[in-house]
């Protein structure tokens, strides 16, 4: 019910000392860990916050699946640089074929189209993969 650790009656004060240490310096990072502010990735009108695993297009929330998030991430990160499907599946943490990966990316242009009609920042380079355009 919240325990950090446990000792018994015969422990030398120095191990006592060293565990406590131990213990402090554990809240020490963990409250340094929750003052870091959330990586958050701006291009253009979309805003993706990678600690909450949202996206937003002119300040509207697109409904990403997981996979779909990752595969973004990926493309986002060196906007004008091709990603292949390889490399999309592996920063997605998935194992499927070519076609599945299209599919996502078409979903994923769908989701951004029906908030705004003029979407065209994912580019398809034919037999190499995709990247994102501002």
């Amino acid at each position: 019910l919240g325990a950090d650790d446990y000792v018994t009656k015969d422990m030398s004060l120095d191990h006592l000392l060293a565990r406590i240490t131990a213990l402090l310096r554990r809240a020490e990072a963990w409250a340094e860990a929750l003052q870091k502010p959330d990586e958050v990735i701006h291009r253009g009108r979309m805003t993706m916050n990678v600690d909450r695993m949202t996206v937003a297009w002119n300040d509207q929330p697109v409904d990403l699946t997981v996979t779909e998030f990752w595969m973004l991430h990926a493309i986002i990160k060196r906007p004008g640089h091709v990603k292949s499907r390889q490399q999309l599946m592996d920063e997605s943490r998935m194992v499927v074929d070519d076609s599945t990966i299209t599919s996502h990316i078409k979903r994923m242009r769908k989701k951004f189209i029906q908030l705004d009609a003029n979407f065209d920042h994912i580019d398809t380079v034919y037999g190499m993969g995709y990247r994102w355009q501002q």
